[in-house]
């Protein structure tokens, strides 16, 4: 008996991804992808204004006049003065002042010259900003015509990032030893997946569905193994994250077809279907994998942390039962669940703060807001994932019990 049912579990782990992918060959004109469809289409086909920006596709067949410009170069500088100027007025109907400012420039070929740049405020807060002497910041600086044309772009801000995850590092350095020098090399992995396979898979076109469960299948083995080593509790662990994370896909899925989800909630995705790459995205993919991703971390943490407390227990006291052991694994994972799902709920509920002071303001409905698309996909992204990550609780308590079991069973004559 348990040896079926170790067998069921590592089974679950390896027809689930395979039941998402083929669900998703099968309903590729199902509503949840022709909603997406179907929204683009319209865009495509009522918009006038999109007619216009397909015009220029054209245009630059037959002038040549913008072949010979340069691309512009994105260097650093530091503000010396800002300029007196005319103030603020209206171009064309709306909001501008343009400023003149003197920078210093700290990179590239004219490093060291004293330029004077020009700053153009819309009156839009969320783009604005207002620069100060010594502020440090960014310029494009693009030649034309033998003269350099000088614009702020935006604050310097990647020096203070650079100097917060070196505190990051030396931190789990310290604290962790080697196990942190573990982690830093896993992370790096995790970034390398996401940023250097996982985003140019995407823009050239691959499944996203089939992509992030290959690269969380990675990201999982290798994180688990590296820190954890090869043993009963790394494995047990690989098997309740991945149920877990998998299991959160697959609701996700069903669910985002049951109530139409189209993966449209942002205007990034919006944006998407205009990209110059041209590639027709499977946004309920999209949406799957961004959840599958968010998830992911939060189920690590809870399989390696129930396993961990198993492997003590049973080095603790190798008399202990199986059923005792996987008893109190449940006990472990009981605690652990109460801040881990609150942790992710909050963590997608304070993203959408604004919009929940929008919708308050203006004294929205609950029936209207639950219902909105940018809204239910948001909350069942929450709910998708804290149900994948209680469902790990058992799968991983259940999965270290049993192995071990197994284990015992080998070891004796």
């Amino acid at each position: 008996m348990k040896k079926r049912l170790v067998m069921i579990t590592l089974l679950m782990n390896l027809i689930i991804p395979y039941f998402i992918y083929s669900a998703h060959a099968e309903e590729a004109s199902g509503p949840f992808d022709s909603q997406s469809r179907l929204l683009a289409s319209e865009l495509d086909d009522d918009s006038e204004d999109f007619e216009e920006f397909e015009e220029f596709e054209t245009i630059d067949e037959y002038n040549n006049d913008f072949e010979d410009v340069p691309a512009d170069e994105i260097e650093r500088a530091r503000v010396i003065e800002v300029l007196p100027g005319d103030g603020p007025g209206l171009d064309e109907g709306f909001y501008q002042e343009i400023q003149t400012v003197r920078v210093e420039i700290l990179s590239g070929d004219q490093e060291g010259e004293e330029v004077e740049a020009i700053h153009t405020l819309t009156g839009n807060p969320g783009s604005d900003f207002e620069v100060e002497p010594g502020d440090r910041i960014l310029i494009s600086v693009i030649e034309i015509g033998g003269e350099s044309q000088v614009h702020i772009v935006e604050y310097e801000r990647d020096r203070t990032i650079y100097i917060v995850l070196a505190l990051f590092v030396v931190l789990l350095i310290l604290l962790g030893g080697l196990k942190g020098l573990k982690t830093i090399l896993t992370l790096a992995l995790t970034l390398f997946l996401l940023l250097r396979v996982l985003i140019p898979g995407l823009l050239a076109g691959y499944s996203p569905i089939l992509m992030t469960i290959l690269i969380s299948l990675i990201i999982t083995v290798v994180t688990i193994l590296t820190v954890g080593g090869l043993n009963i509790k790394s494995i047990a662990a690989i098997t309740g994250v991945l149920g877990g994370v998998l299991i959160s896909g697959l609701i996700t899925y069903i669910v985002g077809n049951q109530i139409n989800l189209t993966g449209l909630s942002g205007q990034e995705a919006m944006m998407l279907m205009y990209i110059p790459q041209n590639v027709d995205f499977n946004f309920s993919g999209l949406l799957f994998a961004g959840i599958i991703m968010g998830a992911l971390g939060a189920v690590m943490d809870v399989g390696m942390s129930i396993a961990s407390a198993m492997e003590e227990i049973r080095m603790a006291d190798p008399t202990v039962s199986t059923k005792r052991l996987i008893l109190s694994g449940m006990n472990v994972g009981k605690d652990i669940m109460g801040t881990m799902a609150n942790t992710l709920i909050l963590a997608y509920i304070g993203s959408m703060i604004p919009l929940l002071l929008l919708f308050t303001a203006y004294q929205e409905p609950f029936i209207s807001i639950i219902n909105m698309n940018v809204i239910a996909t948001e909350v069942i992204r929450a709910l998708a994932g804290s149900i994948g990550l209680i469902l790990s609780i058992p799968l991983t308590a259940v999965s270290s019990g049993l192995l071990r079991d197994k284990l015992n069973l080998r070891k004796s004559p």
